[in-house]
């Protein structure tokens, strides 16, 4: 398990979208065709709202398995494995920068048709398209920034009960959208 870190939130930086392009080409690069996608997700991805400096990015693979051979290469680019780290399905990897020995990246992996993706990004896409419901999420960090300011950790089991409930909503949103495309 990754140390707990300070929970430091900065307010959002267009900079990032061009660092997760730029980790996303990264990956691109060591995983080839068994890389279907990496989306940007998390706090980061959310225009308007603060965040830790830290990417969450989903890697999107075709096949599990074939992820896991790849440790060699993600380790290559500066990768630590946790494994599944909680949620059945996921690998999870921290980057840490190498001068200041800060957390900036976190993959999220999960195989092609998992679950765990359409909900993450459900929830990306429902704070991007509702400014006051992202205002509220922006509130409840800070909320759990103030009681637990040096334990990311238990940052996140704070936020996590805000987090279930509008997830909740976010899918009902997104399957309401994907209703209504044309086909």
């Amino acid at each position: 398990m990754p140390p707990p870190i300070k929970v430091d939130l900065q307010p959002h930086s267009a900079q990032w979208a061009l660092d997760a392009e730029r980790e996303a080409s990264r990956l691109s690069a060591a995983l080839g065709s068994s890389l279907f996608a990496v989306h940007h997700i998390g706090s980061t991805a959310i225009p308007g709202i603060r965040a830790k400096p830290i990417l969450d990015l989903l890697p999107e693979v075709r096949d599990l398995g074939a992820f896991d051979d790849a440790t060699t290469a993600l380790r290559a680019l500066g990768y630590q494995w946790w494994g599944e780290y909680g949620i059945v399905g996921r690998r999870y990897l921290t980057l840490d920068d190498a001068a200041t020995g800060k957390r900036r990246c976190q993959l999220h992996c999960f195989q092609v048709g998992n679950f765990e993706i359409e909900r993450h990004l459900a929830f990306r896409d429902y704070l991007r398209s509702h400014p006051k419901a992202a205002q509220a999420y922006d509130a409840e960090k800070a909320r759990c920034r103030d009681l637990y300011p040096d334990d990311s950790h238990a940052y996140s089991d704070a936020k996590s009960p805000w987090i279930a409930a509008q997830l909740e909503i976010a899918l009902d949103h997104r399957r309401k959208v994907e209703r209504m495309r044309p086909t």
